[in-house]
């Protein structure tokens, strides 16, 4: 692996670090949603223009929960997002593993496993966005 991967990788696993942090610094909003307001953002203009959420509404409460360990609840706020924090988590170990084995580990195709992943994820948050709406 050239230097220029390795930086990129440790550039990686620190930017996910960073996110983590930033939902450790935040309180899990009780509605399940909203916790990105105690960043001065706006609430959801999709949830106040029509009284849907968005597909993405209750991420970072989801992320905030996960991080304690409050796993149920952060399927309630939002599955999806609970699954991506599961991956994020799962990535910091990983880009340590590939540093130091000086290889991608365990990847092969690195730009298929990327469009796989992307079209998995876009889809769990579409699909949990489409119950929201049904029920």
């Amino acid at each position: 692996m050239i230097r220029g991967g390795k930086v990129l990788l440790a550039g990686w696993s620190l930017f996910l670090l960073a996110g983590f942090a930033v939902a450790a610094s935040v309180s899990p909003d009780p509605q399940g949603f909203g916790t990105h307001q105690q960043f001065g953002l706006p609430p959801c203009t999709l949830r106040m223009l029509t009284g849907v959420p968005c597909p993405s509404c209750g991420a970072t409460t989801s992320f905030a929960h996960f991080v304690r360990g409050e796993w149920p609840s952060a399927i309630r706020a939002n599955g999806a997002a609970f699954v991506l924090a599961g991956v994020c988590a799962l990535l910091i170990p990983w880009c340590w593993i590939s540093m130091a084995k000086g290889r991608l580990w365990l990847v092969t195709y690195p730009e298929r496993l990327l469009i796989t992943s992307l079209l998995f994820l876009s889809g769990l948050f579409l699909l949990q966005w489409l119950v929201w709406v049904i029920a």
